[in-house]
């Protein structure tokens, strides 16, 4: 089972993402932004980072350059309402990461990450 690292300020964004994704046979842990994703990166059990991009305290690119730093291979996915932040900020972003525009549907998220796990 891949285990996730979900970084997402909005709480009910965070609540449906987390339940949709344990649905589907992943084992989450959520955070509410990226201070708070630090210690459980600590572990190095995730497959994959599930981050917002526009967070408080530390941003998603930001958590994500500290995540690849401390693990080369884990599987970076970004999901962002602000394209425009998003694509000012693709060249800081790591190389073997994706990114899914919101809004999306729940039942593509979960494709999505199965699909990048799966690669």
């Amino acid at each position: 089972m891949a285990r996730i690292l979900l970084a997402e300020d909005d709480e009910t964004m965070r609540s449906f993402l987390c339940r949709s994704l344990e649905k589907a046979g992943f084992e989450v842990t959520s955070v509410a932004n990226g201070i708070e994703a630090l210690p459980h990166l600590a572990t190095g059990n995730f497959d994959l980072l599930l981050t917002d991009i526009v967070m408080p305290g530390m941003d998603g690119i930001e958590l994500a350059r500290r995540a690849t730093k401390m693990y080369p291979n884990i599987s970076v996915m970004f999901i962002t309402g602000f394209a425009a932040v998003a694509m000012d900020r693709k060249s800081e972003r790591p190389e073997n990461s994706k990114l899914l525009q919101k809004p999306f549907h729940l039942k593509d998220l979960v494709d999505q990450v199965e699909r990048f796990l799966a690669a």
